[in-house]
């Protein structure tokens, strides 16, 4: 199901976000020191969730995110194989595709994670990209982040919130950082870079070790970096990795030589990683990063995982040129041979609902979740929902939707599905509700509650339905609230 964003300027906050936190040393075998405890003085687990919570939502709002169930499932799955392997994990973990040519990854508060989409295009092997991951998810178990603002908090604690913005900046855009800081709060620009790559280090320390208890191949680590010392020394402007993480021939060379004393470990990508790559490259890419003749002329001739990758990369460009015909011959035999697997069924429903077949694709996607819809994989969920709605089975996607919507309650794509099966169902304020979680996930707190203060005066006065409105609209306020220092602060 693919679920198309309008693209926007990205706020400053959100701009700010694109620096990258360093994280994570408790039971390291390097040693290293417990950077991470000193914190806790001053920012709570709970004060870090709480923010995270306030900038994940101004990212739904304002950024390019890629809210394709999935590829949000498939790097969110290779990501908790990561963290299972982590040590000093405090938070949950939630990983983010940006749609962006510039080749960068960042982490923030409570956990989250943002990978852009260019990274697709740069990694030649899920081991290189899992080393990106590993690095910016040790940022946030080292608690960098909380560190730096506890600093900014200790040396002038009246305007600490005010240049969080700031500091985050910073760590996106050096030069724009250091102006912006400099305005808010005194300190050493240069300080603030010191630190920075101090912490790059660590992180690749303990990322490497992270990447080695996972499975993965530690050599992609320095194997990734030197393509970025690379592309820096024939290139007149350094990549933007390189500008929020510094990238010194002491780094490269420590975590050459810490990889060097693992165990080299020769594997395959998995099969997701390719269709996840040829998804990515053939929906979402852009400029440089596409999907290209010649990437798929060399999976034709690799091994099977490749092969079915070229075919369904190809089907994906049919589907994108709205040639869906040739797109569902190119499908029909693959799903054949795997009627279960999901990047399959996905594309032939997005292919069958182009063809406006709904009741083809309704028939497939039920038979696969039949007697299993409780346990369902959520994609396959939303696949069903979607064709529903299109083939105006509104009250069959409503069921489903209700019951994803509990169990999956911070993705937008099944609020803005039930909002249009409640739409077509004329369950005005239950679409009213729906459309507030959407407006609510994305910062759009004050428009949320007007939406479900106009559902609660549509249903019958002191019914249970107004009640759960009244105490939805009751929450919200309270999340304003304490959003409120955080909204104070992007205002300076």
């Amino acid at each position: 199901m693919v679920t198309r964003l309008k693209k926007s300027l990205i706020a400053l906050l959100l701009t700010a976000l694109a620096g990258t936190f360093p994280a994570h040393a408790d039971e390291i075998q390097d040693n290293l020191p417990d950077m991470g405890t000193t914190a806790g003085s001053t920012l709570s687990i709970g004060e870090e969730m709480q923010m995270g919570d306030y900038f994940v939502r101004q990212l739904r709002g304002g950024a390019p995110i890629i809210n394709d169930p999935l590829l949000d499932q498939y790097i969110n799955h290779l990501g908790g194989t990561l963290v299972a392997h982590a040590n000093s994990v405090r938070t949950p973990f939630h990983f983010f595709l940006l749609r962006s040519d510039e080749l960068n990854a960042f982490a923030f508060f409570g956990g989250n994670v943002v990978l852009h989409s260019a990274l697709f295009n740069y990694t030649d092997n899920e081991s290189e990209l899992a080393s990106v991951m590993a690095h910016e998810l040790s940022h946030v178990t080292q608690r960098h982040l909380a560190r730096a603002m506890e600093e900014k908090r200790r040396s002038a604690p009246l305007t600490w919130v005010g240049a969080l913005g700031s500091i985050l900046l910073t760590m996106a855009n050096p030069q724009l950082g250091m102006a912006a800081l400099s305005g808010t709060i005194a300190g050493s620009a240069q300080g603030n870079i010191s630190f920075t790559q101090a912490n790059e280090q660590e992180a690749d320390r303990i990322g490497l070790q992270v990447l080695q208890r996972s499975g993965f191949d530690p050599q992609a680590m320095p194997n990734f970096l030197q393509k970025l010392a690379d592309q820096n020394r024939y290139s007149t402007a350094p990549p933007g990795m390189l500008q929020t993480h510094p990238l010194p021939l002491s780094r490269l060379a420590d975590t050459r030589n810490r990889a060097n004393q693992m165990k080299h470990i020769v594997i395959d990508s998995s099969q997701d990683f390719y269709l996840a790559k040829a998804r990515i490259l053939g929906m979402f890419g852009s400029s440089d990063n596409l999907l290209r003749n010649d990437v798929l002329d060399a999976w034709k001739k690799g091994n099977v995982r490749r092969q079915l990758a070229a075919q369904y990369g190809q089907a994906i460009l049919f589907y994108q040129a709205k040639k869906y015909d040739d797109a569902k011959r190119t499908l029909q035999p693959l799903l054949s041979r795997q009627p279960s697997n999901i990047w399959l069924v996905d594309l032939m429903t997005d292919v069958d609902l182009a063809l406006q077949q709904a009741p083809q694709a309704i028939s497939r996607l039920e038979a696969l979740v039949r007697g299993n819809e409780r346990d369902a994989n959520p994609v396959l969920l939303l696949n069903l929902a979607n064709a529903y709605v299109e083939g105006h089975r509104y009250s069959d996607a409503v069921r489903i939707l209700n019951r994803y919507t509990f169990s999956h309650p911070d993705d937008t794509n099944g609020w803005d599905l039930l909002a249009q099966a409640c739409a077509g169902q004329g369950l005005g304020d239950q679409e009213l509700a729906a459309r507030a979680e959407r407006l609510a996930l994305t910062g759009q707190l004050d428009q949320a509650v007007r939406a479900l203060t106009e559902a609660s005066s549509r249903v019958k006065l002191g019914s249970l339905q107004q009640a759960r409105y009244d105490a939805r609209i009751d929450q919200l306020r309270q999340l304003q609230l304490r959003f409120a220092q955080y909204d104070k602060g992007a205002r300076r």
